[in-house]
């Protein structure tokens, strides 16, 4: 783009458009979080109907993450090539009818096609929706924006299991996937009117990046669940290898854009690649944790299902309110303060739930679950605030890719992780816990890092490749 003209900017929406913006972009966030989380309990259903063994039917989830990890990156440049609200809304309308077909979904490879199709539709929208965040709200209210939209994740993930269970009392499985497709048709109807139309980008479409992207973690993310289903190792480590080959040459082919897939233009910024390091750390932690306790608590102390459900909801829940609040605290704050503080008490909460009572009651893990839902909330909403906020203006979308991808790519890793501790028998045991502890140490000195002058300040070669007028959505560091 010539910098001598300068970019149009749309007006940010105000009075009752804007609400009616939080509520197009928090109902995209809903049917996203929910597609991804609700499948899980539907797979024995679908197992049986289809008439597929249990260890396939698992491939409606895998195939939906894979898809969504791929597409991530490539889909945030192509947001800033055909305009943010055309693509948001684009793969809204893809995933509602990728949801119509499920419906005719009378085999396993039928269903994994169409799945991989509302992968797509929500990579599509979940790409720049970080940057639309960036849009709707002014620069001052950006972490509590961000911190409210956590906090419809963290409620739509924790409620999604149980609404699928109780669709499935009462009907076929095909309606499980149908729960996300209202919200999507709400979000596109009022989105229409109310979200901003910020304008496409003049520039060539990097594809080469694009299909190296795809390649790198498609290869990576699909070795480490083969792995992680127990196949070949040997074939398995060999498509991981392929992949981060793919991942050098991505690397090296990315350094020569001017607007590249991987953001290694953003990555090079000390505040952003300590923030992104910390948020991967992080993410693989809290899915460590998550995913062993269950088995823990009960083959180790023999709780029953339902009461590990019972002991596991205040995580969610405590998150619920303090994502929010460390959003607007990080607006006048500096993140590196805040996500340091956040990760100290995720550390001590996870010390405590390592060495438990020999025989807990239901009140020994809730309060130190609550205690690790507020640790991670203070760290995660201040820490994307940092990563967006900090971005030029034309970077947004870019940013936020980054910041959904090292999610995803953070929790496969945590998936990974304990599935290799269960196998080698320390799953079942206070092992997990004390890495996840680990885990967190590292992610605290990545938040407290940046509160370093010469890391939170950027220097003039870096300031430089913002656009104008972009300086004042940095807001803390």
């Amino acid at each position: 783009m010539n910098p001598s003209i300068p970019e149009r900017t749309p007006p940010r929406p105000h009075g009752r458009r804007l609400y009616l913006a939080i509520a197009a972009i928090s109902l995209g966030t809903m049917l996203t979080i929910i597609d991804g989380a609700i499948a899980t309990v539907a797979l024995p259903t679908i197992a049986r109907d289809l008439r597929v063994d249990s260890s396939s039917a698992v491939l409606v989830v895998t195939v939906y993450q894979l898809v969504l990890v791929m597409a991530l990156l490539p889909f945030s440049a192509l947001g800033d090539r055909i305009g943010l609200k055309r693509l948001y809304q684009g793969g809204q309308v893809v995933f509602t009818i990728a949801t119509v077909l499920c419906f005719f979904a009378h085999s396993l490879g039928f269903l994994l096609v169409v799945r991989a199709l509302q992968a797509t539709g929500a990579a599509a929208s979940l790409s720049v929706m970080a940057a639309m965040i960036r849009r709707i709200y002014p620069a001052k209210h950006l972490g509590r924006g961000l911190g409210l939209n956590n906090v419809v994740g963290s409620v739509s993930g924790a409620l999604a299991p149980t609404a699928g269970g109780l669709i499935l009392a009462v009907a076929p499985w095909p309606w499980v996937f149908a729960t996300a497709a209202p919200f999507a048709i709400l979000s596109i109807l009022l989105g229409r009117w109310a979200l901003p139309d910020v304008p496409a980008r003049p520039g060539t479409y990097n594809l080469a990046g694009a299909m190296l992207n795809m390649a790198t973690f498609g290869l990576v993310i699909a070795g480490l669940e083969a792995l992680l289903h127990g196949n070949s190792p040997i074939v398995s480590g060999a498509i991981v290898v392929i992949g981060l080959l793919f991942g050098v040459i991505l690397v090296r082919h990315e350094r020569r854009e001017t607007a590249p897939i991987l953001p290694v233009d953003l990555l090079a910024r000390p505040v952003l690649a300590l923030s992104v390091a910390g948020a991967f750390v992080a993410f693989f932690a809290s899915q460590m944790l998550i995913l062993s306790l269950p088995f823990r608590l009960q083959h180790g102390f023999g709780f029953a299902p339902s009461e590990i459900g019972a002991m596991i909801a205040p995580w969610p829940l405590t998150t619920m309110f303090v994502a929010p609040i460390a959003g607007s605290l990080s607006d006048r704050y500096p993140a590196g303060l805040l996500g340091g503080i956040g990760m100290m008490i995720a550390t001590v909460a996870l010390l405590l739930l390592a060495f438990l009572p020999t025989h807990p009651a239901y009140f020994d893990v809730a309060w130190r679950m609550s205690l690790c839902g507020a640790g991670f909330g203070m760290f995660l909403s201040p820490n994307a605030r940092l990563i967006v906020g900090s971005a030029p203006r034309d970077r947004a979308a870019s940013a936020g890719g980054l910041v959904s991808t090292t999610r995803l790519v953070g929790q496969t890793m945590g998936a990974t992780g304990i599935a290799t501790m269960l196998a080698l028998g320390f799953g079942t045991r206070p092992a997990p816990a004390l890495v996840a502890a680990l885990l967190t140490v590292i992610a605290g000195i990545c938040s407290i890092s940046r509160l370093r002058p010469s890391i939170r300040n950027p220097t003039a070669r870096e300031t430089s490749v913002a656009q104008p007028g972009s300086h004042g959505d940095v807001g803390a560091a």
